[in-house]
């Protein structure tokens, strides 16, 4: 049901906010259990899980095993992924994925009638399950707002943004909600001793960026401002095949289009990924998108060529990025397709633990708003779809088992207003995080960014915007203190790895701004950086 906020009763026991897969499907498994949902946005939209275009892994298809999956995982998180969170998620794949078809989710099923899997980067086996080849996200979220919609115990506050997250002796006491996109609208304070966090990732945080603007950060910066544990927050995985042609939030050429044979090509029409990795096209994310900046900061543009490998048939084999390009004028059937590496998963965010419990009592967060040590330093392709429907589950069974505590009293708790958002200092923060924060990184312009985002969050007089310079903060100060390069965190002034440094990264926002505190009182000499190869 949908309620107008004013309406609602203060002793609702769960409060999810966000409306992507996380939330749907926790709020889903939680029925009959009554619970809020907010969403930013309309349901359906403003969901990076709706934009998902690969699909989820599973070990499903004879001879694969979740054993194999998790080893894969591990291999491609450099170092510090949590193994037994990997095995475990991947031997949950089959009942979620079954889960999802008993929802209504139309997978793509073969002649015979199992479920059709096709193979993605740094996967040793055809595992992917996909909803017509590049549209399992839009086709998740479609068929599980539908049934959120049917579901009486579910009440639907959409249009609604957390701004902050309250809490009392420790332990969560509600949520300070205002209407999106009105910033002198009054906010509304709702209380919940229970609140998961589902609100999605910041990739919006980035000038060049797949995902939508509601990814902000905004669920990491409440949570690490109420003072949460955060973990990894350095990385972050630019998809290297985002389609330049001039929108913001940039259309993605899925991976998917190079398992299927597509390739990489510069401007002079050489394959430039060969000569970089054995795995080519299909090496990890990381590898291939400083293959494909290397190319564009040399001038020689980079290009996803998938004339010979699908032709005539890429309209029906992936229907979204075919009217992507067309709509820009490109006919990829025959014309490679101009791209870049774009910001589009975050690692990092609110540390959980195996059951999405965060540091802060009466907190869980699922989805890309959280780190559960499953990615480490560079996610596997299609396993974010895979761990948000994981963690949805098991944060809905450890909510089951739990009663319901009384609501707290927050009448008199302070309501600040909202400022406007300033435009100029989004663009800013935008342009320093693509620039500094970005593919690769050097001390100097970390630092730099660090002061900055500091800066911002001190003076912005918009919550929202100083909520955007506490998530861009914590990723700045993050990077700047990890002096190596591991997975999707490159350093240029550090370029290897170093073997001590194989752990995750767990940090407070009071310990990212003493860093910046640091920073701000001594100057970052600029070094002569090494060319990368």
């Amino acid at each position: 049901m949908t309620n107008n906020i004013n309406t609602l009763p203060r002793s609702d026991d769960v409060v999810i906010v966000g409306g992507g897969l996380a939330g749907l499907f926790c709020a889903l498994k939680l029925a009959p259990r009554p619970v809020i949902l907010i969403s930013a946005a309309p349901l359906g939209q403003g969901a990076s899980s709706a934009w998902a275009q690969g699909g989820i892994a599973a070990a499903m298809a004879e001879g694969d095993t979740p054993e194999a999956h998790a080893a894969d995982t591990v291999a491609v998180g450099c170092g510090i992924v949590d193994e037994a969170v990997a095995l475990g998620i991947a031997r949950e794949a089959a009942p979620r994925i079954h889960d999802l078809l008993a929802y209504g989710v139309p997978f793509d099923r073969d002649l015979e009638g199992r479920l059709a899997v096709g193979r993605e980067a740094a996967h040793s086996a055809r595992r992917i399950v996909h909803v017509r080849g590049d549209g399992a996200g839009a086709a998740i979220i479609a068929a599980l707002s539908e049934a959120v919609r049917r579901t009486p115990s579910i009440r639907l506050i959409e249009g609604f943004v957390a701004e902050a997250l309250l809490t009392e002796d420790g332990a969560v006491a509600g949520l300070r909600l205002r209407e999106a996109g009105d910033a002198a609208a009054q906010p509304i304070l709702l209380a919940a001793r229970m609140v998961v966090l589902a609100t999605g990732g910041i990739g919006h945080l980035y000038a060049v960026t797949t995902n939508p603007r509601e990814a902000s950060g905004s669920g990491l910066a409440i949570a690490a401002r109420a003072g949460a544990v955060i973990a990894d927050p350095e990385f972050v995985q630019f998809h290297p095949t985002a389609i330049m042609v001039g929108r913001d939030p940039a259309p993605l050429a899925t991976e998917a289009l190079r398992g299927e044979g597509a390739t990489l090509i510069n401007g002079r029409g050489e394959h430039f990924m060969a000569a970089r990795h054995p795995l080519a096209e299909l090496a990890p994310r990381d590898i291939v998108a400083r293959g494909v900046f290397a190319e564009i900061s040399a001038g020689r543009g980079a290009f996803l060529d998938a004339r010979q490998a699908l032709g005539a048939r890429f309209g029906d084999r992936f229907p979204t990025v075919h009217a992507s390009c067309m709509a820009a004028g490109i006919d990829p059937a025959t014309q490679a397709i101009p791209i870049a590496p774009a910001a589009h998963y975050h690692m990092g965010g609110i540390a959980v633990d195996h059951r999405g419990r965060s540091s802060i009592d009466g907190l869980w967060a699922g989805g890309e708003v959280s780190s559960t040590g499953a990615h480490g330093a560079n996610r596997l392709a299609s396993n974010s779809l895979l761990e948000a429907v994981v963690y949805a589950a098991r944060i809905a069974d450890d909510i089951a088992g739990r009663t319901s505590p009384s609501p707290a009293r927050l009448a008199d708790a302070a309501t600040p207003r909202g400022g406007a958002p300033d435009a100029a200092a989004v663009k800013r923060l935008r342009m320093l995080m693509s620039a500094h924060v970005g593919v690769i990184r050097d001390g100097y312009g970390l630092a730099d960014a660090v002061r900055s985002f500091a800066a911002l969050e001190r003076e912005a007089t918009s919550i929202a915007v100083r909520n955007k310079a506490t998530a861009a903060l914590l990723v700045a100060a993050s990077a700047w203190n990890r002096r190596e390069s591991r997975g999707a965190h490159f350093r240029s002034d550090h370029a290897a790895d170093v073997p001590a440094l194989a752990q995750r990264t767990m940090t407070t926002l009071a310990a990212v701004r003493e860093v910046a505190d640091s920073l701000s009182e001594r100057p970052t000499p600029r070094t002569a950086q090494p060319m990368i190869a």
